[in-house]
């Protein structure tokens, strides 16, 4: 499936008119971007450097990764959310925050709708190929769709995120069927693993 393009103009533009009413913040590895009294579902957060996750809380289902530059929750307050989750950082990330009400009063006030549109359309499309990677599939293919996910990340994120940790958040199959799989494509040399972290893939098979 082909890599989808993020919409950095349109990014940069969002962020011009933003960035003046956010709330800044710089965030440790493994901490919560919001603070405690905050609910993500109700603010808009645009990470200008480094990398958060975003998880489903009632679950602890992994979504994905937010990879800067990115906005999360640009329609967060267009209609209320009834899933509440994590934004957590997986290195050091900073950026800002503001209300999703105050996002939609801005976006009107700039006529910045095109540009909200172009961001949201790519962030379905990420979602929609997320969904026919995991929907529907088996263990082995959901564990193949990861891996060869993680192998179009940056070298520093891929070197920082555990194979299995990602791979069981993600898909939630149980730790001892993904180490066999693992185990079975490094002795294969279809994937090159060291410290438990992905350094390559040289091909993946169809079927296991």
């Amino acid at each position: 499936m082909p890599q989808l393009n993020k919409p950095l103009i349109e990014f940069d533009t969002l962020n011009q008119h933003l960035h003046a009413y956010g709330t800044p913040f710089v965030v440790a590895e493994g901490e919560s971007i919001l603070p405690a009294d905050k609910q993500a579902n109700q603010y808009t957060i645009i990470i200008l450097q480094g990398c958060a996750s975003l998880t489903r809380k009632h679950n602890d289902v992994l979504l994905g990764f937010a990879q800067a530059p990115c906005v999360i929750g640009l329609a967060a307050g267009v209609m209320p959310n009834q899933t509440d989750y994590q934004i957590a950082t997986e290195m050091q990330c900073s950026g800002y925050y503001l209300p999703a009400a105050q996002t939609l009063e801005l976006l009107e006030k700039h006529h910045l709708w095109r540009e909200a549109f172009h961001w949201m359309t790519w962030q379905h499309r990420v979602l929609e190929m997320r969904d026919n990677q995991l929907v529907g599939s088996n263990s082995y293919n959901q564990i193949r769709a990861s891996l060869l996910t993680m192998a179009k990340w940056d070298e520093a994120l891929r070197l920082r995120v555990g194979v299995m940790n990602y791979i069981q958040r993600r898909t939630r199959i149980s730790r001892s069927v993904i180490a066999e799989v693992l185990a079975a494509l490094r002795q294969g040399e279809y994937i090159r693993m060291h410290k438990g972290k992905l350094l390559s893939i040289n091909r993946l098979p169809l079927d296991y």
